[in-house]
């Protein structure tokens, strides 16, 4: 056990190390933050005076050699936007983030595998044509249609909910909604799909003959079999919602990493860019190795292994 978590880390690291060193040649190629931070007024000794102050006068291989010793000691430099130091502008972003993805897992978690049980269980009924439709529904609205047409109707129309921005629980509703729909869907369908393959094995017909109630069959015994194709998937999905779903925050107008990152860009705030993606794919690279550490509990043979 201990040599696979060292391992993980390890792989972890590297990973880190490979996305952020994409992320900084992509950026520096893109184009000159100089050009867009001064005004059309600025002359050339400006434009070659702001380069120097940023640093951006030097050959890409000493940029490259000052970004991974400043990310070591988790400095990212101060944002050409905000004069704050980077990692803070992102940190201040990460609550919100954490806000609106909690609801979409949450969501997805009490009615995607549940739905999903029901709809194996009871094959070819109400409940599963119901699942039906929501999964067809689900991954064929895109996130940006459903989010306007989830404005105008609960937003403008019947004037129950906020239309964007951040503040109360009412806030959530429309984005958690929006974010969390597509994942639903999809975890629906496949929790489904392996709960039939799992209902039909020997051994459920074996704990159905001892006299196990129809419950513990099911969750004890055929879920526990099927979850880690389950866990799998909602650990990508957790992963994409934690690095910040860049169209749902966009059409909230929620103030997350997502947002903050598309802004960064737009604005080629580098360092901000960086930090931002530094902080996703630490995120990520830890959710990826909590459901490794899942996979230890609900399959033996992993442990074993």
């Amino acid at each position: 056990m201990t040599r696979f978590l060292i391992r993980r880390l390890l792989w972890s690291a590297l990973a880190i190390l490979g996305v952020s060193t994409i992320v900084f040649v992509v950026l520096h190629f893109s184009g000159d933050p100089a050009a867009l931070l001064l005004p059309p007024t600025g002359t050339r000794e400006d434009y070659q005076a702001l380069r120097r102050l940023l640093g951006l006068d030097r050959p890409l291989g000493v940029q490259y050699a000052a970004f991974l010793l400043r990310a070591a000691r988790g400095d990212f430099a101060r944002s050409f936007q905000y004069d704050q130091p980077s990692l803070e502008v992102v940190l201040e972003r990460l609550p919100a983030t954490f806000q609106l993805t909690a609801v979409a897992i949450g969501l997805i978690i009490l009615v995607a595998v549940p739905l999903g049980v029901a709809s194996a269980v009871f094959r070819n009924s109400w409940i599963d044509h119901m699942g039906s439709a929501l999964t067809l529904a689900g991954q064929a609205a895109p996130n940006f249609w459903l989010g306007v047409m989830l404005i105008l109707f609960f937003s403008v129309e019947l004037r129950w909910l906020p239309t964007s921005g951040r503040g109360s629980l009412a806030h959530l509703v429309l984005p958690g909604v929006t974010l969390a729909l597509q994942p639903l869907a999809k975890i629906t369908r496949l929790t489904r799909s392996e709960m039939l393959d799992v209902l039909g094995q020997d051994f459920i017909r074996t704990a159905r003959a001892k006299g196990l109630a129809a419950a513990a069959v099911v969750v004890r015994h055929a879920l526990k079999n099927a979850s880690i194709a389950i866990v799998t998937v909602i650990g990508l999905d957790l992963g994409y919602l934690l690095g910040g779903a860049i169209i749902t925050e966009s059409v909230f107008a929620w103030p997350g990493m997502g947002r903050l990152a598309v802004e960064a860009i737009s604005n080629r705030d580098f360092p901000v860019v960086q930090a931002a993606v530094f902080v996703i794919a630490l995120l990520v690279v830890a959710v990826n190795l909590a459901v490794d550490l899942v996979y230890v509990y609900l399959d033996p043979r992993v442990r074993l292994g």
